[in-house]
């Protein structure tokens, strides 16, 4: 038998380090949060913000988060659950719920500092990639840099649509066009109006017809809930226009009703010596007179 080197001695066992544990599960790239969190020194105990987009089933996360020693802190949130309220009644993970949710954390973290009137972005989007320029006499814009976790980032991901929202709702946010939807990797240039499209769900109108003509059957299942709400494709575009103008009229969140009544498994209460006794007595007087 021939000679084969043993790779994984004791030698390799003893000196073994074991990953984070977040690492281990999954979930955080530890390479990034580094170059993500870490502040130059000469920024003393500035915060080094950044703008957390995360996909569920059937929610967007979007928060501005920064990092100290105890650990991360979330200086303003929004939901893509909360879009109903301001007129998107269905789709809340596509492209353009996406964007509507990264529109609404925009515009609520800039009321909370008091720079909403300052920055307002872009109200009237067109597809165009625009970043958001300080004032000559006020503040600097508010500045966050994309977390997109172990997303993959390629080219028309959702994380962008949420990051494009964000940076037209007055957040500077440092990035190029070339990972939004009709980016032409030849000619190094966008497609303003594939772009547009995917902002006020022009896309999902298109589909929403091609389905309609193809397979009814599925065009009710999928559209289950637009349809519901009386959305129809001709109705799409208006609708996600709308909601961005109730956006930006009111983007403070309300704190959530907290409910009263009876609890689901309610604890009893510990009784009394003296009705442990009386309790005692009850239960001999009922059997005293069953006898009798």
């Amino acid at each position: 038998m021939p000679f084969v080197k043993q790779q994984k001695n004791k030698a390799y066992f003893k000196r073994y380090q074991v990953k984070y544990r977040r690492r281990r599960e999954g979930k955080t790239d530890y390479y990034a949060r580094k170059r993500l969190v870490v502040q130059a020194k000469n920024k003393y105990n500035s915060p080094k913000y950044r703008m957390v987009v995360r996909f569920t089933n059937k929610d967007i996360i979007c928060q501005i988060v920064y990092a100290k020693i105890q650990g991360d802190f979330v200086l303003a949130a929004a939901y893509s659950h909360e879009l109903p309220k301001y007129g998107i009644k269905g789709g809340l993970t596509n492209w353009s719920a996406a964007y509507a949710t990264g529109l609404l954390l925009a515009r609520r973290v800039l009321t909370k500092l008091g720079l909403a009137d300052k920055y307002e972005g872009v109200s009237e989007p067109d597809g165009t990639i625009q970043l958001t320029e300080a004032n000559e006499e006020g503040p600097r814009p508010f500045k966050a840099f994309l977390d997109v976790g172990t997303a993959r980032t390629s080219t028309g991901a959702r994380v962008f649509g949420a990051m494009k929202g964000a940076s037209d709702g007055g957040i500077f946010i440092p990035h190029s066009g070339n990972r939004f939807p009709g980016f032409d990797i030849e000619s190094k240039t966008n497609d303003d109006e594939l772009l547009r499209n995917y902002i006020y769900g022009v896309h999902v109108a298109e589909y929403m017809e091609y389905l309609e003509e193809e397979d009814e059957e599925r065009y009710k299942k999928q559209f289950a809930t637009f349809l519901k709400n009386g959305i129809t494709s001709d109705k799409v575009e208006d609708m996600y226009t709308d909601a961005h103008e109730a956006i930006r009229e009111n983007p403070i969140a309300k704190p959530a009703q907290k409910k009263t009544g009876v609890k689901a498994y309610p604890q009893k209460r510990r009784l009394t010596k003296r009705e442990r006794e009386s309790r005692v007595r009850a239960k001999k007087a009922a059997f005293e007179k069953e006898r009798a």
